[in-house]
């Protein structure tokens, strides 16, 4: 895990490897990291998100990206999640959605994340 400065934004990039997004304690205990930082994106690589963590069904998701807002934080989710959005309209339709705000977002590299900051701090 690693703080940085994007384009005017100070975003926690966790590693891919750690405990997974499994509860919707895990993503109280990233809010925690994110305000113990002082950031105000976090960025999370898909390879953390445990396996049910975008089974829309769960609502697990929707949980925790609800705190994100509710918290005034941002949360970007890193890499290639092709292979889930084939097999779910509903997912589909969630990350189109998401990703036309300013809160969560679904991209597939750091540089992408950066790129975005970028215009929409410009």
């Amino acid at each position: 895990m690693q703080t940085i400065e994007m384009s005017g934004t100070k975003v926690l990039v966790l590693s891919a490897q750690g405990t997974p997004v499994a509860t919707e304690a895990d993503g109280n205990d990233m809010i925690g990291e994110a305000f113990s930082a002082g950031a105000t994106l976090v960025a999370i690589p898909v390879e953390r998100l445990g396996p049910d963590f975008l089974r829309l069904e769960t609502r697990l998701a929707g949980t925790v990206f609800q705190k994100f807002v509710n918290y005034h934080l941002r949360c970007a989710i890193i890499g290639d999640v092709a292979t889930l959005l084939e097999g779910s309209k509903a997912l589909r339709d969630f990350v189109r959605e998401t990703n036309k705000g300013r809160s969560i977002w679904f991209l597939a590299t750091i540089g992408d994340l950066e790129a975005r900051l970028a215009r929409e701090n410009a």
